[in-house]
């Protein structure tokens, strides 16, 4: 699903409206119905009880107006204005007139004594106090409004997107509405599916509301969402061995972890690499051979202390050579011949190197070497380890989580895979993509090492990179979601979305 910035919304609105004649108070009036209707699935048949807190803005006319459906409808409903009257819109009093027509009014919020009584008795609350514009944090009387929305019991809708979310990052700016559902005009914002905005907006429903559907087909995007449907794998063909799958290496493990590298080589079997040789420190070969009937282990020179020596170098590089992917990191530790191993690895790889945990960690200090790297990379860092490749943590960018890592990828040419609840896969060619599958069960421990393997193993496979990596990340949250609804959000563990990788795959072959 494409998502857009505010800036590209309005100049959407901008053509529709002085280009097309697409009159604006038809499409503030489409906007109220697919709020209203929202509205009305969830209010009693006999009617209910409503509120719509309505900005001075054209966000606010879109309350104003679905106020006046709703009371069309029978429902007993109050507009509030949250706002000064002088700065209404031109939309938004005719909005207003409309609603005086029906026998309502638009009140004023401050002169509303009986107003927390009379939210106590709704049924549905309307937030239309700000939309995709506002760009600093809220104060005043919006401040007030939006904290009695919060406190009530009411399902509470979102007119284009909660008020307080910022439309193209996702961030809060101070408070925002924390909607049950959200009625998105047009196109989907970012700043919706975006951590942390994403958490405030509940259900997200896409209303058209009469734009020329050239103008949403040729609009730019700020990023895509990968959503149900968005991802397929092909049925192998019948004639085909283990070698057209692919040969993977994983260089990972030292003393004391010897279960990350384990769960990434697991993962990159089920998800379907028809080779995986996973190469650990020879002080824990036995362990991890144990574990491992599928993959092929391989002992490297160790140090005393249980992680590579430097040998190493020579047999992963030799290994790496016959390979046709290479994942380098869970588990290693933070040692010099790692990042040795890896500068090497970057310096001299004709196959995609994948760099996770320790991979990464291992860069952090030397940048550069991603500049100079002779392969494709991917790198599958969390916030933390983000900062430390960028020097600073990712949400603390002024455009947010999904600049940050766009702004990476590009300057070092790399995929980065930002790891989160909406996971931001982001290319070296600018473009960007947030995961919508996944949830709260998947933090824990191995996660990770899971989500690696697999991307390893669709590479492996000859799937184009961006094509593996998106369909890696979309399956590992997919699997986690199919763990959960087994197993409780409590009891998920690595090694339950390994074992629910099989479903999850199975329902997106076509």
């Amino acid at each position: 699903m494409l998502l857009c910035s505010a800036e590209t919304m309005r100049g959407i609105d901008k053509t529709a409206i002085e280009e097309y004649g697409v009159p604006s108070t038809y499409l503030m009036t489409n906007a109220a119905r697919a709020v209203a209707q929202a509205a009305l699935a969830r209010l009693p048949e006999s009617g209910g009880v409503a509120a719509v807190f309505c900005g001075p803005g054209n966000n606010g006319g879109d309350g104003v107006a679905a106020a006046a459906f709703l009371l069309r409808r029978g429902v007993e409903v109050r507009a509030f204005l949250v706002g000064s009257r002088e700065k209404m819109t031109a939309d938004t009093l005719e909005m207003e007139r409309r609603l005086l027509e029906q026998g309502g009014a638009l009140e004023d919020f401050t002169d509303a004594p009986d107003l927390e009584e009379y939210l106590s008795r709704c049924d549905v609350i309307i937030d239309a106090l700000f939309g995709t514009g506002l760009n600093s944090p809220l104060r005043g009387d919006a401040l007030r409004a939006v904290g009695l929305i919060n406190d009530t019991d009411a399902y509470v809708i979102s007119a284009d997107i909660p008020s307080g979310v910022h439309a193209d990052t996702g961030a809060i700016l101070g408070e925002a509405v924390c909607a049950d559902e959200t009625v998105t005009f047009a196109l989907a914002k970012a700043g919706l599916f975006l951590e942390p905005g994403c958490t405030m907006c509940g259900k997200i429903t896409l209303a058209d509301i009469g734009i020329p559907k050239e103008l949403t087909r040729s609009a730019r995007p700020l990023c895509y969402a990968v959503m149900d449907g968005d991802v397929s794998l092909p049925h192998r063909r019948p004639d085909t061995h283990k070698g057209d799958y692919g040969r993977a290496l994983i260089v990972a493990g030292s003393v004391g972890y010897t279960g990350a590298p384990v769960l990434a080589a697991k993962a990159a079997s089920v998800t379907g690499a028809g080779l995986v040789t996973l190469a650990v420190p020879e002080s824990v070969y036995t362990i991890a051979a144990v574990k491992c009937t599928e993959e092929m282990v391989f002992p490297l020179p160790a140090s005393a202390e249980g992680t590579l020596s430097p040998l190493a170098a020579y047999p992963v590089m030799d290994r790496l050579s016959k390979s046709d992917v290479c994942l380098i990191g869970p588990g290693l530790g933070r040692v010099a011949p790692i990042r040795e191993i890896v500068a090497a690895a970057l310096k001299n790889a004709k196959v995609p190197l994948v760099l996770d945990a320790d991979g990464i960690n291992a860069v952090a200090g030397n940048i550069d070497v991603l500049d100079e790297a002779s392969c494709p990379v991917i790198l599958t860092p969390h916030d933390g380890e983000f900062a430390r490749l960028a020097g600073s943590l990712p949400g603390d960018a002024p455009d947010g989580r999904l600049g940050a890592a766009r702004r990476f990828a590009e300057q070092h040419g790399v995929v980065v895979v930002l790891k989160g609840h909406r996971t931001i896969t982001a290319l070296p060619d600018g473009s960007a993509y947030v995961n919508t599958t996944g949830g709260p069960a998947m933090a824990k421990g191995g996660s990770g090492d899971v989500l690696a393997g697999m991307i390893t193993a669709f590479i492996a496979q000859k799937f184009p990179i961006k094509d593996a990596v998106l369909a890696a990340v979309y399956l590992h949250g997919l699997a986690g979601d199919i763990a959960a609804r087994r197993l409780g959000e409590y009891s998920v563990t690595a090694s339950a979305i390994i074992e629910a990788l099989p479903e999850a795959i199975s329902s997106v072959i076509s």
